[in-house]
């Protein structure tokens, strides 16, 4: 049966329209951006087993291209729109947190930069610049390691944050491991460059690690 001849209430479009889109599964909104099943196959019936074969949305939206590409309904077009519809998301949560107290809304905070960080495959170093009310001047990766460790420089992080006219900063580094607890290093790091942001009066607000679940903030752990 085509999705045209279900009851309107469950069609994926008519759904969203009457109860919002987060009454919508997975498969059914994987659907809505599919638009159109294959031969024998509706677009629901078809998100369904794309979400079985790449284990969810998550690795789905984050498969690289030759992997997404390779699934059944799928290719270069749909790998275009996908990524144009995330950096979308991406820009919107951080417009939506310019606009806000980054100290006052650690919730934005973290969703910015579960998004900008969770889906890299090596494990990146950056800083949110805020000025002296903690408004947002500006996000910079600036450093990326390998797997499981990346090189930071405290001299490079002052002088990038004093460029920036920053009065304190928010740092955040993702776990490709998925595993958000910090290590002996991550702690040692984020004391250093505390000290050495302190010298030039640049308050260190907070540090983030983002790995599979919520991400982990030093702050609400007393680590800083």
């Amino acid at each position: 049966m085509r999705i045209t001849d279900w009851p309107a209430a469950e069609r994926p479009r008519e759904k969203l329209l009457e109860r919002g889109a987060g009454a919508l599964s997975d498969a059914e909104l994987l659907a809505i951006f599919l638009r159109t099943g294959v031969p024998g196959v509706s677009a629901v019936d078809l998100a369904r087993r794309l979400l079985a074969d790449f284990g969810g949305l998550r690795p789905l939206l984050e498969a690289r291209r030759e992997e997404f590409c390779a699934g059944r309904g799928l290719g270069d077009a749909k790998f275009v729109q996908l990524q144009a519809v995330l950096e979308m998301a991406r820009r919107h949560l951080a417009e939506t947190l310019q606009r806000t107290d980054a100290l006052c809304s650690p919730a934005a905070v973290r969703d910015y930069l579960s998004a900008r960080l969770r889906h890299r495959r090596r494990e990146v170093f950056c800083c949110l610049y805020l000025d002296s009310q903690h408004r947002v001047i500006a996000f910079e990766e600036l450093f990326e390691g390998t797997l499981n460790a990346a090189s930071v420089y405290p001299r490079e992080v002052v002088q990038a944050a004093l460029l920036k006219g920053a009065a304190a900063v928010i740092l955040a580094h993702n776990h490709p491991s998925g595993v958000s607890e910090p290590s002996q290093a991550d702690i040692w790091i984020t004391e250093r460059l505390t000290q050495a942001l302190g010298l030039v009066d640049i308050k260190v607000l907070d540090h983030m690690i983002v790995g599979e679940g919520a991400a982990l903030s030093f702050a609400e752990q007393g680590l800083i």
